[in-house]
């Protein structure tokens, strides 16, 4: 009967234990190895945690799971720079950052497993309704930073920004690969849809978009208008609901409502100081 080998004896020398070692011929080839590995967090850290480990006394499996959960943990989130970069975010917006007080009908038990972004995971959509000034965009925002930070391929743009697009792809033969490529988003964010009217080419071209990512993948939409206004929006009430039919069938829709936000901070800020109005109004 031929000796059991075990894995370690398979394992190049270069990558077992060598005794007799310095301490610095050790460290060059831990970096080396974490340099082949690409896996600059483990050359960052082994020597710090290795000192805490002896005098904590962890045992080797320890020891190695405390560095590799340093390094995963860096890549993850430099993983969320890109994603985040790569969406395209036109600012900053968090939820925490969010004043529920203004919004006091809008369920904090919705929002909170919109955060979740479980929606992006299962290819549901959001839609934000309401006048314009009262958190759409902010909301929009955040749910894609929310979505991005849990592993989710973002991308944002205004309606007149996604035709733009749309319609370049379309010119030049590529609206299929345009699509395609879409697809590879598990959240498109469109905003302001109903800002401005939408053309026949231009509704066609969004109506393909909503279908190609139906059950596929999510979308949230922030609009000024009603769904019932919104063969306004796209010019013709058999194309406008198509499009809400795709787009509701696995939703979460929200309607905001209240005063804008910049109204009210320039009403508060008069009430702070009524010759403010007529400064600005001297320096524009």
């Amino acid at each position: 009967m031929s000796p059991i080998v075990t894995r370690g004896a398979d394992l190049p020398a270069d990558a077992a234990h060598v005794p007799g070692r310095t301490t610095g011929e050790l460290a060059a080839h831990l970096a080396y190895l974490a340099r082949a590995f690409k896996a600059p967090t483990i050359g960052a850290v082994w020597a710090e945690l290795a000192d805490i480990a002896r005098e904590r006394g962890w045992t080797h499996e320890e020891y190695l799971a405390a560095v590799l959960a340093r390094q995963v943990a860096d890549r993850e989130a430099n993983g969320t720079q890109l994603r985040i970069a790569g969406a395209h975010f036109p600012q900053v917006k968090t939820l925490e950052d969010f004043n529920l007080d203004h919004q006091p009908g809008l369920r904090r038990d919705v929002l909170a497993h919109l955060a979740t972004a479980a929606f992006a995971a299962t290819a549901g959509n959001v839609i934000l309704l309401g006048p314009p000034g009262v958190g759409k965009t902010h909301l929009a925002i955040a749910l894609g930073y929310k979505a991005a930070q849990a592993g989710h391929p973002v991308a944002f743009d205004t309606a007149t920004g996604w035709i733009t697009r749309l319609t370049a792809a379309h010119h030049d033969g590529r609206l299929p690969a345009e699509l395609k490529r879409l697809g590879r988003y598990r959240l498109l964010i469109v905003d302001e849809v109903g800002y401005i009217p939408f053309d026949s080419p231009a509704a066609n071209l969004f109506f393909q978009l909503v279908a190609a990512r139906y059950e596929q993948g999510s979308m949230l939409i922030t609009s000024n208008m009603p769904f019932a206004r919104w063969g306004e929006v796209f010019g013709d009430d058999v194309v406008a609901a198509a499009l809400i039919d795709r787009l509701v069938h696995h939703a979460e829709v929200i309607t905001l409502g209240g005063e804008s936000y910049r109204t009210r901070a320039r009403r508060d800020l008069l009430a702070r100081d009524p010759t403010a109005g007529t400064r600005t109004t001297a320096t524009t």
